[in-house]
Order: structure tokens, then C-alpha cells, then sequence
């Protein structure tokens, strides 16, 4: 049996655009790299629950950047369908809402997040933004840096991570699809939230830090979208001085184990989630790549793949569910500037 996997990438060295691989299951080998579509740093990606339609950060030569929209033919290739571009820097994120036929994307350069209507062919318009404001302790944070933008699993409200402001702002849509504010949780100076996970079963989230490597535990309150703060815990140890930053953040699908990260000291390191959502560290695992920038669990959850921005290659582990750690089965796997990793 195989698996599709979709890669996102920058495109300022090898890259081409968008790619796919498989994950042989019987072999427990990833194989068959493929090069999807050209486009410029297509650094994130989503897609339809078939992936018939597939969504992806596009970045311009004349300055212009946006989003992407492909739909795959009859002969199994993306082609593409419509961009939304505007002047400056594309986004950093991107979401599909396939219930409301809606795109939802942040933007790390301009501070701001954005909902686009998404028509039945693939064609897309905006609907609304919201532009976040304010800065904070650390040097990356000069101005609102929005890193993620995307549902709360009941689907009741939107969240957002902005790394510049130290805030996680929650939205409603109003029945035109516009953005209301419902709650802002504010970290502590210099935490940078870049992405955050929600528990399957517990009322609790998990924000990671870009700029402090910390996971905050939340509790998250669905009558008012609002959040509160349980628990800080480092994704690094102690003794580690030189640079690192939080990237990516995984729940498994039993609540058990939390996932996050880390570029720099390239590790991913695995928590196990106690009665009250709290965390608690395992392991430290080595990604045997530079600049862990994404990963994600297969289907089964058997089995972790993990994309490097600098090193050109994916490693692909077993994991096992019982106690959550990884075992490394390859790691020379060559994939151009990964920097999104989807199952599909």
C-alpha cells in the first residue's frame, strides 16, 4: 500500500514548485519523488478532503504574491486554476474550509489574516482581512508578523497566531463569511506563537513559540473562544545555547503525545500529555537534517515524516503508539527545500 504525500517548498535553490512522494507501507520506504507544478515558494498547501483541488502559497517575480488554486484532470496532474495575488509578500499559511467552500490565510510580512470565497471550479475572492497591530520584546517582533490562521475543531470560531505581537487572536464569521474578533490571549514578551494544535478530546490547545522554543498549554473556553494558560514547557534542553526555533506542532489522533519541531538544534521533540492536558518531555529525537520545518503523521499514525528546509532531504520514521517515540528508517530521502508536509 502507498501513500500520497504533497511538499510545499521555498523555490530559492533547487526547487521547482510543488512536488508529491509516496510512502510505501510494505516497505516502509518513501519513493517516487515527482515534481506537481511550478510555482514560486509555494511554502504552504491544503486541499480538498480528495486533494482533487489543491491550494498553495504563490510567490511572484514582480512582487506580487497570494494564493494558488489547481485542480487535478483527468490524467492525474494539478493544473492550475486561478491566483489571487496583491502587491508584496505572499502569505505564510493557508487553510481550506471545504464545508463553507472558504480559504483562510495569514501573512507573516504584512500582519494580517484573510478570508477568500473559493467557487466550485476553484476560483478564488476575497472576502474579508483583518490587519493585527502592535510589537514586542524580542528583535523579530518589530511589528505584527500573523503565522497561522485556520478552524477550531467544533468549527464554531477561527484562530490566529500572531509572532509578531505575542497574541493568539480568535474570530467569528459573521453570515456574510466576515471576520469578528471574539477574544485575544496575550503570551509572555518574546514567546512568538507561529502555529498551534488543539487536543482531540480535551478542552485544551497547544501553542508553540518560534522565538522562545516553549509550548504553552491552553485551556480553550467554546462558549466565548477565549483561552487560558496551564502550562510553559521547553522543546529544548537547558544546556542548548545555540540558535533554535519552534516550527511545527503535532497532536496524535488519541490525545496521547504532542509533537513540535525544532530548526536548530533539529530535533523533534515528544511529549506525553497528562489527565489535565499538561505535557510532559519524553525524548529529544534527531531529524538527521537541517532546519526541521514541517512534519506530519501518516494516516495510521505508523509512521512520521519530517521535511528540511536546508539539507534537501525528508526522513521518514516508524512510530509507535504505545509510548509515542520514533524510530528512524530513512533519512536521505532527496526533496528540494521542503517546507509544508501533507498527507493526502
Amino acid at each position: 500500500m502507498t501513500d500520497k504525500l504533497i511538499l510545499g517548498t521555498y523555490t530559492k535553490r533547487e526547487s521547482k514548485g510543488i512536488y508529491s512522494i509516496e510512502l510505501n507501507t510494505a516497505t516502509k520506504q518513501l519513493e517516487n519523488l515527482k515534481h506537481e507544478a511550478s510555482l514560486g515558494s509555494p511554502t504552504y498547501l491544503d486541499g480538498s478532503d480528495d486533494y482533487s483541488l489543491l491550494f498553495s502559497v504563490s510567490k511572484k517575480d514582480n512582487g506580487k504574491g497570494g494564493i494558488a488554486s489547481f485542480r487535478k484532470s483527468d490524467s492525474d496532474e494539478y493544473e492550475l486554476v486561478d491566483e489571487w495575488l496583491e502587491e508584496g509578500a505572499p502569505p505564510c499559511y493557508v487553510a481550506y474550509d471545504e464545508d463553507k467552500g472558504l480559504l483562510y490565510t495569514a501573512n507573516y510580512h504584512k500582519g494580517e489574516v484573510a478570508v477568500l470565497k473559493v467557487s466550485d471550479e476553484g476560483k478564488l475572492e476575497l472576502v474579508d482581512k483583518s490587519a493585527h497591530s502592535g510589537k514586542s520584546a524580542h528583535e523579530n517582533q518589530d511589528g505584527p508578523h500573523a503565522h497561522y490562521f485556520d478552524l477550531t475543531p467544533d468549527k464554531k470560531y477561527l484562530v490566529a497566531c500572531d509572532l509578531g505581537t505575542d497574541e493568539v487572536y480568535t474570530y467569528s464569521l459573521t453570515d456574510n463569511n466576515e471576520l469578528k474578533e471574539a477574544a485575544v490571549f496575550e503570551t509572555a514578551p518574546g514567546t512568538g506563537p507561529r502555529h498551534i494544535a488543539f487536543h482531540p478530546d480535551k478542552a485544551v490547545a497547544y501553542v508553540f513559540g518560534e522565538l522562545s522554543s516553549e509550548v504553552l498549554t491552553l485551556s480553550y473556553d467554546a462558549e466565548n473562544g477565549s483561552f487560558n494558560h496551564l502550562q510553559t514547557v521547553s522543546s529544548i534542553p537547558e544546556d542548548h545555547t545555540a540558535f533554535n526555533g519552534g516550527a511545527a506542532i503535532r497532536v496524535s489522533s488519541d490525545g496521547r503525545f504532542v509533537y513540535a519541531s525544532n530548526r536548530g538544534h533539529d530535533t523533534i521533540a515528544i511529549f506525553s500529555v497528562n489527565e489535565d492536558g499538561t505535557l510532559t518531555l519524553n525524548d529529544y529525537v534527531p531529524t538527521e537534517g537541517e532546519i526541521p520545518r514541517d512534519f506530519n503523521l501518516d494516516p495510521t499514525e505508523s509512521y512520521v515524516v519530517v521535511g528540511h528546509q536546508d539539507t534537501d532531504n525528508l526522513s521518514l520514521f516508524e512510530r509507535d503508539a504505545s509510548d509515542g517515540s520514533l524510530t528512524l528508517l530513512q533519512k536521505d530521502v532527496y526533496a528540494p527545500e521542503v517546507i509544508c508536509v501533507q498527507f493526502v
